[in-house]
C-alpha cells in the first residue's frame, strides 16, 4: 500500500506541475476544439500538433520564405561586388583618400545645389579652382 501512495503522490505532483506550466489548459483547449469540429480530421494527432504549435508557419510558407531568403542573399552578393567595383573605379579617378578628406567632400557635396555647376566643381575638388 505504501508503494501505491508514493506513485499516487508523484502523479499528483506531476499534475500540479503541468497545471502551473499551462499545459493542462492548452491540451484542454485543443481537445475541446477537436471535439467541436463538425468534420473530424482523418489524423487527430496531426490536428493536435498543428493547434498546439499555436498556428506556426506551414511547410509551404517556410519554403517560400527560404526561397526569398536565397534570392536576397544572391542580390546582396551582387550588390557587394558592384560596390567593390565602383569603389575601385572611384579610387582610380580620385586616388587614395583618407577618412577626414572623404567626409569633408561628402558634406560639401550634400550642401551644394544641384543646378550650380560651379558649386559641384568646388565641392568635388575644392582645392582646384578654375
Amino acid at each position: 500500500m505504501s508503494n501505491y501512495r508514493q506513485i499516487d503522490s508523484k502523479r499528483e505532483e506531476f499534475r500540479k506541475y503541468l497545471e502551473r506550466a499551462g499545459v493542462m489548459d492548452a491540451l484542454t483547449k485543443v481537445l475541446v476544439s477537436l471535439y467541436e469540429e463538425t468534420e473530424k480530421p482523418d489524423d487527430a494527432l496531426d490536428y493536435v500538433r498543428k493547434h498546439l504549435a499555436g498556428g506556426g508557419p506551414d511547410v509551404e510558407d517556410l519554403g517560400s520564405v527560404k526561397a526569398e531568403l536565397d534570392i536576397s542573399k544572391v542580390k546582396v552578393e551582387e550588390l557587394e561586388q558592384e560596390n567593390s567595383v565602383l569603389k575601385n573605379k572611384l579610387l582610380q579617378f580620385e586616388g587614395p583618400v583618407d577618412e577626414n578628406t572623404s567626409s569633408e567632400a561628402a558634406q560639401a557635396v550634400d550642401s551644394t545645389p544641384l543646378d550650380s555647376k560651379e558649386g559641384v566643381k568646388q565641392a568635388v575638388a575644392p582645392d582646384q579652382a578654375d
